[in-house]
């Protein structure tokens, strides 16, 4: 890697393009002549750009010829201060490698890929002797067979409920299994088959996980074979009740694949990527095809500049999404992409089997490609109808309080506690697009000056911490994180303490209103307090209002929830952490031997001795812990 800072000849006169081709130029004097990854950085040592080469010196060169840029690379040079190198063994390594950097450092001139979270899948366990299936998000710690993945948690759940009709297997954690004296309401309603009290035996038991195996598997065929086969031979036999059991098991069957049903185009294994471009904006949406089902879809807005092509956009969607996921067998593309057969070759050596990308030109599969398009069209147009509708309210904002242009993003308050205890702070933040979830920050109170419950003191530290912060990574307000508008929940007291605050660390031109109940706490009759101002209400039916009140609950509930996980945290904790020395085996013998903490709190030291792993040493430092307590 090379990050040396070039010695440049200062020149006032020249332009800024030019000082940027000046630096690259620098940088090209030890730029390898190797496949890898580049990267050009601001002054403010914020990535611009990610780019992957074949030969990097041959790629960095073409940027210091300007008649060959376009209005986009001459702005992006012109901002270069610095630049880095990495190399790697193949050109195909290094698009894997500019993908995942890309979402690392989200530079301003990629596309970037948003909101990319994680899959829900199912799993099937295998680590205990009566297999539980459940929902799974996150990494596969669990032993077992993982199926998936499913676009949403409701296509997960909507599953799973069918499974438990259809195969009655178990999900319930391995220690309520081994709790329980009776079978639960899940038996009851025939989800279960309740292994937990013996009303199966093991065989069926395990007859149903592989009849569960093989329909996620995409044999659901056979499964509806042999159902409909014993149904007949248990109304043939006039046992009636199991016929009807089987007959159901058939029905919730159809049901669900009536559900996944999505253009019958005999699809095993594979994702379906279409982009729909319109506007300037491109749509991108995935279908998810596992075992010959349809297991839901997901839209995507990525990032990019006005002038990206839809090729291109979708190239860089493709190659960021399979950053952290496992490749299908098969990637159909709605647009041939750039380097589509490296990114093949490359998901292949990651997956270590064969990953073919292609586009569908003809039959079902082209049939399949035709219905993900029009999805991606409809999301786009239901995108920018909300995005019309917000720009609307934003403008409506910036008039009600007087700003000179409609809000890029507004930042609003609250702070949560019960009686001052687990007391925290919440930001939520919302902009053009909405709420933007990524930007949500929670702040635990620290300061033990604060009286409990003194919800000035909160609001003091909460605004002292953020905007400290915001003078210190972004003090020339250039990298869009300072807010154009801050919302208070509360009233005059609240807006006067945020006010004085920053005045004191020398915070100026942050437009501040505090939106309080008002008479009755009523909702609809909010005041609206600014400094200087008397404080005023809108109309019932003004939607701004609604707008504002949205915001306000939105920081409320962000707020309520980070204090309830806080306090259900601090409920779990045992008093046993705080004491050096007690690890996780100790404390488990310890509840084991006294029943809880609070008999291990009241025991004298020799029945704290006879514990075993525990010393006559160790046993006087618990024994003086709880009497110091």
């Amino acid at each position: 890697m090379t990050n040396d800072t070039p010695e440049t000849t200062t020149n006032q006169k020249a332009s800024p393009l030019a000082e940027g081709i000046l630096v690259i130029k620098e940088y090209l004097k030890t730029a390898p002549s190797k496949p890898g990854v580049y990267r050009m950085i601001d002054p403010n040592s914020d990535v611009l750009y990610v780019g992957k080469a074949k030969h990097i010196k041959k790629r960095v060169t073409s940027y210091t010829r300007p008649a060959a840029l376009n209005a986009r690379l001459i702005k992006m040079v012109s901002r270069t201060a610095a630049m880095e190198f990495i190399t790697t063994r193949t050109e195909a390594e290094a698009l894997l490698l500019e993908a995942s950097l890309i979402k690392r450092f989200k530079p301003l001139y990629n596309v970037l890929l948003k909101d990319d979270k994680s899959f829900p899948y199912i799993l099937l366990s295998g680590d205990h002797n009566w297999p539980q299936i459940t929902k799974h998000r996150g990494r596969r710690k669990q032993g077992g067979q993982y199926f998936g993945p499913f676009a949403s948690t409701a296509s997960v759940t909507r599953t799973l409920n069918t499974l438990q009709k259809v195969f009655q297997l178990r999900s319930c954690s391995d220690a309520t299994l081994e709790s329980r004296t009776r079978p639960c309401l899940l038996h009851q309603i025939k989800r279960c088959s309740a292994p937990c009290v013996g009303r199966i035996t093991k065989p069926d038991y395990m007859d149903m996980v592989n009849e569960a195996q093989a329909f996620l598997n995409g044999k659901s065929s056979h499964i509806q074979q042999k159902f409909a086969h014993v149904m007949q031979e248990a109304s043939d036999a006039m046992n009636y009740e199991q016929a009807a059991l089987f007959r159901d098991r058939l029905k919730a069957l159809t049901d669900i694949q009536s559900h996944q049903s999505l253009v019958n185009a005999m699809i095993d294994e594979a994702d379906v990527i279409a982009a729909y471009e319109a506007g300037g904006q491109v749509a991108v949406q995935v279908f998810f095809f596992r075992a010959g089902q349809n297991w839901g879809h997901r839209s995507y807005f990525p990032r990019h500049q006005i002038d990206d092509d839809i090729a291109h956009v979708l190239g860089a969607f493709t190659a960021q999404f399979y950053d952290n996921k496992p490749a299908p067998k098969l990637v159909l593309l709605s647009h041939s992409i750039p380097d589509m057969v490296m990114l093949s070759d490359a998901l292949s050596d990651r997956m270590e089997r064969r990953v073919k990308i292609m586009v569908p030109i003809r039959g079902a599969k082209a049939a399949t490609m035709a219905e993900a398009i029009r999805n991606a069209k409809e999301a786009l147009e239901r995108r920018v109808a909300e995005t019309t509708s917000q720009q609307k309210l934003l403008a409506g904002v910036a008039e009600l309080f007087d700003l000179e242009t409609p809000p890029e993003r507004i930042e609003i308050y609250d702070n949560s506690h019960i009686q001052g205890s687990d007391a925290v702070g919440g930001m939520v933040v919302v902009g053009p697009e909405g709420f933007m979830k990524n930007s949500y920050r929670k702040f635990n109170i620290r300061s033990t000056d604060i009286t409990p419950g003194d919800d000035f003191g909160m609001m003091r530290e909460v605004m002292k911490r953020r905007f400290t912060r915001l003078l210190k990574e972004d003090s020339d307000r250039e990298r869009g994180h300072w807010p154009d508008l801050v919302l208070i929940d509360g009233g005059k007291g609240q807006l006067s303490v945020v006010t004085t605050i920053l005045d004191e660390i020398g915070v100026s031109n942050v437009p501040l209103v505090a939106i309080s109940k008002g008479p009755d706490r009523h909702a609809g009759r909010e005041q609206f307090h600014i400094s200087g101002q008397s404080p005023f209400t809108l109309p019932v039916r003004d939607p701004v209002l609604y707008y504002l009140q949205r915001l306000r609950d939105e920081a409320h509930r962000f707020a309520i929830g980070t204090h309830r996980a806080k306090r259900t945290k601090a409920i779990a904790r045992s008093p046993l952490d705080t004491i050096g020395g007690i690890g996780a085996k100790r404390k488990k013998a310890l509840l084991h031997h006294f029943g809880s903490a609070k008999a291990v709190a009241a025991a004298d030291m020799r029945d704290l001795a006879a514990v075993e792993g525990i010393s006559a040493a160790l046993a006087q430092k618990i024994y003086d812990h709880f009497q110091d307590s």
